[in-house]
């Protein structure tokens, strides 16, 4: 048993132990659940390109490795309620040459000491001190559940923008067919003198337009999955196969539908002003702990000594135990203890106006989000109904001109018309399924 406890005490002193935790203060745990999947081929949901972002972004791993590293500041200052001691010993040579007689007298000295210190009572500093350390590592908890947060709500608007540009390229080549089949047509009708030339040249341009718009979203395709790979980790240029979320079966409503009730439930949930909360704990158990360095302390000392100057040569050596209690009163310390505590209080009282100050902000980004979450639903649902009268109006448009009833002037025009529908619909969508994932996150969800 003796053996135990010894192997025990070397590890926590002398070896880098990084899973030896006696005094439990090791309570995060790394991302846990990261899916096996070929991700060059198999197709990713929006769960799936989470859980490979929270297990390969650096940036969250740094957030999480600052939190193990407050976690052991916390161990490191509970150990104030633990004995300390210390062995030291020194051993040496020493030579004397006396001039009268050219003798020479030679001592090998030895000496051992073991001292032991423990604090007994210091008006509470020692508590106040683990308390400020207990504060910032629940800071530096939730600072990483905030960056946890963060870093889904930036996948997830990555992975809508992607689909929204594959969205946009899908109407860019029905708008560009749409053009030629308007320039098809005006040649046609030019060819037997139907038309001017200004209809086939009209008809031409706008068709050309449209082409550049297709090269434009290709080219957006590539920024937005160069963006999404960067997230999960990945070269610029992985490919990447998306779940996309189908128009009609998606989930755009959200659970409350009372602003009040989603302000009240960020200030329950938002990790970022649980961890300003923590903060602020840390700077009141500041001001305490600068108090108490101004009362006196009381600990307990012992200490054994075993010295002798002729080991080789003589039997006799000195011991001497010694064992009491200590006061330690700071009479005068330059007004550094009273600074100190001027310094304290003074952070303790910004860290209050900052907790204020969150707390404010937090319900006026969940204010914002969500009024721009009604519109944009109410957008969405406008745009559903002028891409059906923009269809009509094309189909009808179209018509006319085939049987020499309308200009090219109002075909090319219809076409614009359901050009833009189309994409503001697709850009309606996208950004309803964005407000409501800022909703959600302001929201603390």
């Amino acid at each position: 048993m003796k053996k135990q406890l010894l192997i025990g005490l070397l590890c926590s002193v002398a070896l880098p132990c990084m899973a030896f935790d006696p005094l439990f203060t090791s309570k995060a745990q790394p991302p846990k659940g990261c899916i096996d999947k070929d991700i060059a081929h198999d197709p990713l949901s929006l769960d799936d390109l989470v859980q490979i972002g929270v297990c390969t972004n650096p940036a969250l791993s740094a957030q999480y490795m600052g939190v193990k590293a407050n976690e052991a500041n916390l161990g490191s200052g509970r150990n104030e309620y633990l004995p300390t001691i210390r062995l030291t010993g020194n051993a040496g040579i020493s030579g004397v040459r006396m001039e009268s007689h050219g003798g020479y007298a030679q001592t090998e000295p030895y000496a051992a000491k073991a001292e032991a210190a423990w604090l007994l009572f210091d008006f509470g500093g020692r508590e106040s001190r683990i308390n400020t350390l207990r504060a910032y590592a629940d800071a530096a908890n939730y600072g990483y559940n905030a960056a946890l947060h963060d870093l889904m709500l930036s996948v997830q608007t990555a992975y809508l923008r992607l689909l929204a540009a594959q969205e946009t390229l899908v109407s860019a080549n029905a708008s560009l067919d749409s053009y030629k089949q308007s320039y098809t047509e005006a040649q046609k009708r030019y060819k037997l003198g139907m038309v001017s030339l200004s209809d086939n040249l009209q008809a031409k341009t706008r068709y050309e337009q449209a082409l550049l718009s297709v090269v434009l979203a290709e080219d957006e395709i590539k920024q937005f999955s160069g963006q999404l790979a960067i997230l999960l980790n990945l070269s610029p240029d992985t490919q990447l196969q998306l779940k996309k979320p189908v128009f009609d079966q998606a989930d755009i409503s959200i659970e409350k539908d009372d602003v009040q009730e989603l302000m009240k439930d960020a200030l329950a949930n938002r990790p970022e002003l649980r961890a300003q909360e923590s903060q602020e704990r840390a700077a009141k158990s500041s001001v305490t702990a600068a108090k108490t360095g101004m009362l006196p302390s009381l600990s307990a000392t012992a200490s054994a000594d075993l010295a002798d100057t002729t080991w080789k040569h003589s039997s006799y050596y000195g011991r001497e135990n010694v064992a009491g209690l200590v006061v330690s009163v700071p009479l005068f310390t330059g007004f550094s203890n009273l600074y100190r505590v001027k310094s304290a209080s003074w952070a303790y009282q910004q860290e209050q106006a900052n907790t204020q100050n969150l707390r404010l902000a937090i319900q006026n980004e969940v204010w914002s989000n969500y009024q721009h979450y009604k519109t944009s639903k109410r957008s969405y649902e406008i745009s559903q109904t002028v891409l059906e009268s923009a269809e009509e109006n094309h189909r009808v448009a179209f018509r006319y001109y085939q049987v020499g009833k309308g200009d090219i002037i109002t075909l090319l025009d219809a076409v614009a018309q359901l050009a833009e529908a189309r994409q503001n619909k697709i850009s309606a969508f996208y950004s309803l399924l964005l407000s409501k994932a800022n909703l959600y996150r302001s929201v603390g969800k």
